[in-house]
């Protein structure tokens, strides 16, 4: 096989992942509803009932907005709009990446191309999302090692053994983490420079028109992490691990409401280690039939058997449908309107 065939067959495979990941998490969801009670779990999750399930939104839309300031820290300072557009796309950027058959990153990049409308540069824009994510996933990270080691200091030989594999999963993820961040910080963003920005004139060419001296991708990563902006990136830090944390409390009400009683540090294990779960299979749309293996796999080391573990998975997809079908008429709202939208330049700056 010719490299030209070869680069072809990996370019329609890599457009064809989330049909190949939504066909996977399909299989596997089917899989556990052929094998689980579906009145044992429809039981479980009734228990939750509607004050529960209100419960579980508000506090998801408490985590969207705590990450929608924590975008909006990492670009503070550098020329952007106010804190509500971050706040609004962050919204349509979860909506996306939890409802439509795109994988897990899918939103983030729209959401990039969405900033422009409010006059922020392509480059900038892109350089947000690169360091948001990078953020975000560390952190994550960082919540997923809390968990595993809450978990090795529990009893029994199961506990043991998913910690270890944890904390040697996390030490992988630890090294791929170092090298986005230094792929960032120290211009090897320029080997890849081609690309981003053709992806960035693409995604901004109505709203941001060609100018000479447009700052490159890589400028804009070099302005984001400036040494002098430690104090923001702190912040945005600070906001996406008390998001992660506070999935905990989704977990706690819901079980609170079937009536299994839970420690605030198995509740931290089960969302760290299901967070984990889910984000390690990306190329899955919602993590969809992941998300409730995971579930049943962490629930099983504390005695919640797999009907439980399915309903609280369900609990948790309920934010899902909640906040995410209305982002995606913003979404539509925004697309429709941006023509209205205050285009670069517009308030006088260059």
């Amino acid at each position: 096989m010719t490299a030209a065939a070869r680069q072809g067959l990996g370019r329609a495979l890599l457009r064809r992942l989330p049909l190949i990941g939504t066909l996977a998490g399909l299989g596997l969801a089917a899989w556990l509803v052929a094998t689980n009670d579906l009145a044992a779990i429809g039981a479980a999750f009734a228990r939750i009932g509607v004050l529960g399930l209100v419960g579980i939104v508000l506090v998801r839309a408490l985590i969207v907005f705590l990450c929608g300031l924590a975008w909006a820290r990492i670009l503070d300072g550098l020329g952007t709009p106010g804190i509500g557009p971050f706040v609004v796309l962050r919204y349509v950027r979860e909506g996306i990446n939890v409802l439509l058959p795109v994988a897990s990153i899918g939103g983030d990049v729209l959401g990039g191309r969405l900033l422009t409308f409010w006059g922020v540069a392509g480059a900038l824009a892109a350089a947000s999302i690169l360091a948001d994510m990078l953020i975000q996933v560390g952190t994550q990270a960082l919540f997923a090692g809390i968990g595993a080691a809450l978990l090795s200091r529990m009893e029994g030989e199961a506990a043991a053994d998913l910690a270890r594999w944890m904390l040697r999963a996390l030490s992988v993820a630890a090294l791929v983490l170092a090298a986005f961040f230094a792929v960032q910080r120290t211009g090897a963003a320029r080997v890849i420079e081609e690309r981003i920005a053709a992806l960035s004139r693409r995604f901004v060419r109505e709203a941001e028109p060609r100018r000479e001296g447009r700052s490159t991708v890589q400028a804009a990563l070099d302005a984001v992490w400036h040494g002098g902006r430690r104090g923001r990136l702190a912040e945005a830090v600070a906001l996406h691990l008390a998001a992660w944390t506070l999935g905990a409390a989704e977990i706690w009400i819901a079980l609170a409401c079937i009536g299994v009683e839970a420690s605030l540090a198995e509740v931290v294990v089960i969302e760290a280690l299901s967070q984990a779960i889910k984000s390690a299979a990306f190329p899955v749309p919602s993590g969809l039939g992941v998300q409730e293996g995971g579930f049943v796999v962490v629930c099983a080391l504390f005695g919640i058997d797999a009907h439980t573990a399915i309903a609280l998975s369900l609990a948790k997809r309920v934010p899902d449908v909640a906040l995410g079908l209305p982002a995606l008429l913003v979404w539509q709202n925004i697309e429709a309107r941006r023509a209205s939208v205050r285009p670069p330049g517009a308030d006088g700056r260059a």
